[in-house]
């Protein structure tokens, strides 16, 4: 459970969503703690990308609610949820010849209106976002030219360009070989150290999400079956009933978090 004390602007209380022929979420609660990296895993269509989708609004429930700074967020204005929420979904694709800037301009989109056209912050929400994803130099460069880390790193930072306090990520590390995932993880922990930033993202490398993560939430079959710190999350009883994978867990050697081996 998230600690007594921790801030929480991101819940979801006994929220069910269904698809055609089958149950997705089964009346699933969950805190994202304010400030903190949580890592959502478990196996295959457990429901992980949907509680994402249902935590941004972009998948409706069923029943019970998703609740953004104590307010149901169904009942709030697109622009507002969108000014304090981005969202990075599951490979995401952009048009061709986009540049990364043309990319990470977009994400200001929730800030412009008729009234409001592209100002000063704006060019330094995209600059800094720039500077942070350390992709300033390559502002003009196609997303085609891009690596794999590159190219993730370009999206994240049209998510960052939007300026929000809570950050969700849907699988980011897909596709990318193990050095671009730790890259990219590095840079989604330094984001949240340095900015205060809360981070919920979904994993599928169990070793990576207690390495970065500072909160984990394990689903199966749509429900939250366990979640809290690494250290008290991943052990062998967890691997086996989320995952049915027998396995030996250690402490990381370098770096002190929990490491499973599977036997």
């Amino acid at each position: 459970m998230v600690p007594n004390g921790t801030k929480c602007r991101l819940r979801a209380e006994a929220i069910s969503v269904d698809y055609p022929g089958r149950s997705v979420l089964d009346s699933l609660s969950l805190d994202i703690p304010a400030g903190k990296v949580t890592a959502i895993v478990g196996p295959n269509a457990c429901g992980k990308s949907t509680l994402l989708r249902a935590l941004a609004r972009l998948t409706p429930v069923g029943s019970g609610q998703v609740s953004l700074d104590g307010q149901p967020i169904g009942k709030q204005r697109s622009r507002t949820v969108a000014r304090q929420l981005a969202i990075l979904p599951q490979s995401p694709l952009a048009p061709e010849g986009l540049t990364v800037l043309d990319l990470v301009r977009r994400g200001r989109t929730p800030h412009q209106s008729a009234l409001r056209q592209w100002s000063r912050k704006d060019a330094e929400a995209v600059d800094r976002s720039l500077c942070l994803t350390g992709l300033k130099g390559m502002s003009f460069q196609s997303l085609a030219t891009l690596s794999g880390g590159q190219r993730q790193r370009a999206w994240i930072a049209m998510a960052l360009a939007q300026d929000t306090d809570l950050l969700l990520l849907d699988e980011p590390t897909t596709y990318l070989d193990l050095p671009h995932q730790i890259e990219l993880l590095t840079l989604i922990r330094k984001l949240n150290h340095d900015t205060g930033r809360t981070v919920a993202m979904v994993l599928h490398d169990i070793n990576l999400a207690a390495r970065f993560a500072d909160h984990m939430v394990a689903l199966r079959d749509g429900r939250v079956r366990h979640q809290g710190a690494p250290a008290e999350v991943v052990n062998a009883e967890m691997m086996q009933d989320i995952f049915s994978l027998p396995c030996t867990v250690i402490s990381d050697p370098v770096h002190g978090h929990p490491h499973v081996i599977p036997a």
